[in-house]
């Protein structure tokens, strides 16, 4: 597999080079921004790691514009920055993991490994899914409820397909973290709170009926109340 690593930190480029070698895996490094989006357009990769806070170009905006032109390669940022704000605008961005620094090399190619195993399965190969009056259309990106199309960040679309799929079933907070976001909840930070609140107040303020529901104490739930 090979997977492209954007980080200016020069001992911890080395380091995940390193690493990721001794596993098995064929990595390439740049050193900012601009030079990781002319590998990531130009080459063939599997995944990308990248930082946030890079030269050139930031890994917000790097990851950005790599998901208008490859919307479905994985991408993990790596960032000493991990409030709820900042996890959310990575997520936002179109990231698929996000690993704060300091971080174990052994979390990072568990986190690895779960993101390449989802992009094998192909979980999108059901292209459209609908429920109530609510529909998506996961090879456009698209969502309408009552015919009226709702803009969603990258990670709130994912949260919504999960929940659609799953429609009726109450889902933990665990259970959202790992399938959704390929991590582990921590309980010290509310961000699946966050991205509920987002998407009710996108798909459900202003129409009927109510889909997403909070069962205090278990989780949440789509379902046509």
């Amino acid at each position: 597999m090979n997977i492209l690593i954007i980080e200016d930190d020069q001992r911890v480029a080395e380091l995940i080079h390193r690493g990721l070698e001794e596993y098995g895996f064929s990595p390439e490094l740049s050193v900012d921004g601009l030079s990781g989006r002319s590998m990531a357009l130009s080459k063939s990769y599997d995944l990308i790691i990248t930082d946030i806070l890079l030269p050139g170009l930031s890994g917000i905006d790097f990851c950005k514009e790599i998901r208008q032109i490859k919307p479905h390669i994985p991408i993990i940022m790596l960032t000493a920055l991990g409030t709820t704000d900042d996890k959310v605008e990575g997520f936002d961005a179109g990231a698929d993991d996000y690993l704060v620094k300091p971080f174990e090399m052994r979390e990072l190619i568990v986190r690895i490994r779960a993101l390449l195993k989802r992009a094998l399965k192909n979980p999108e190969k059901d292209f459209f899914l609908k429920y109530a009056n609510l529909e998506m259309d996961l090879q456009t990106k698209t969502v309408k409820r009552d015919n009226k199309e709702v803009n969603l960040t990258p990670k709130e679309f994912d949260l919504l397909t999960y929940m659609v799929r799953n429609s009726e079933k109450v889902l933990s907070r665990t259970e959202i973290a790992e399938k959704v976001w390929n991590t582990y909840f921590d309980t010290g930070t509310n961000f699946i709170d966050v991205y509920i609140n987002y998407l009710r107040k996108k798909i459900d303020r202003d129409f009927e009926p109510k889909l997403i529901h909070t069962k205090p104490g278990m989780g949440f739930i789509l379902i046509e109340k």
